[in-house]
């Protein structure tokens, strides 16, 4: 697959600079994953498609430079969103120390100045608020929510990569939330949705 073409056919004007990032990035996960678990083994040939292309997709549904990444995990998809545009103020929000560890040394080997990353569970941050906060393959739609109760005001969006349960988890937040909402399909997986919430009431 020619990486940089991809990007094109997406709709991104991706710099040489930032293509050599992303492809430090994914050295650098290869490297890791040797050691600690950060992505599912049988993704690790497909990385571009199931985790950069993946992540990157949702960078034409943010327009605001304040955001959270709950249970960043490997970085997917606050890093990617990071590295291409660094006019984003990203928070990368994972519990696990190991994974904070690969984030930071890839904060620092791909040189991504637009990222803070917090060694901490989300329920535990109190003292802040963010214009965007974006997930993948955390939690369910309700979980989300309520996790970051915390970090949100009335004017929050968020952006969550999803898979075919959506609708299900969708009727599951209705016992709790109001939503006002719009769902994409995904451009890196057949069965995958993307939800873009402009309202939780």
């Amino acid at each position: 697959m020619n990486e940089s073409l991809f990007f094109e056919k997406m709709g991104f004007n991706v710099s040489r600079e930032t293509f050599l990032k992303l492809e430090t990035y994914v050295a650098l996960l290869t490297k890791w994953q040797r050691a600690i678990n950060l992505v599912s083994k049988n993704t690790l040939d497909k990385v571009w498609e199931r985790h950069i292309f993946d992540s990157a997709q949702i960078l034409k549904l943010i327009d605001k430079n304040n955001i959270a990444d709950l249970g960043s995990g490997a970085g997917f998809p606050g890093m990617v969103i990071a590295i291409l545009n660094p006019n984003f103020n990203i928070t990368l929000i994972e519990s696990d120390s190991r994974k904070c560890e690969f984030l930071r040394e890839v904060k620092r080997k791909c040189n991504v100045v637009n990222v803070s990353i917090f060694n901490e569970r989300i329920e535990n941050l109190k003292e802040f608020s963010y214009d965007y906060v974006i997930s993948r393959a955390l939690a369910s739609l309700k979980e989300l929510l309520i996790l970051s109760q915390n970090i949100t005001n009335k004017d929050t969006k968020y952006v969550f990569l999803k898979g075919e349960k959506l609708q299900t988890e969708l009727e599951e937040v209705k016992e709790f939330f109001n939503l006002k909402y719009d769902i994409y399909n995904s451009i890196t997986d057949i069965n995958g949705k993307i939800i873009k919430i402009q309202e939780v009431i």
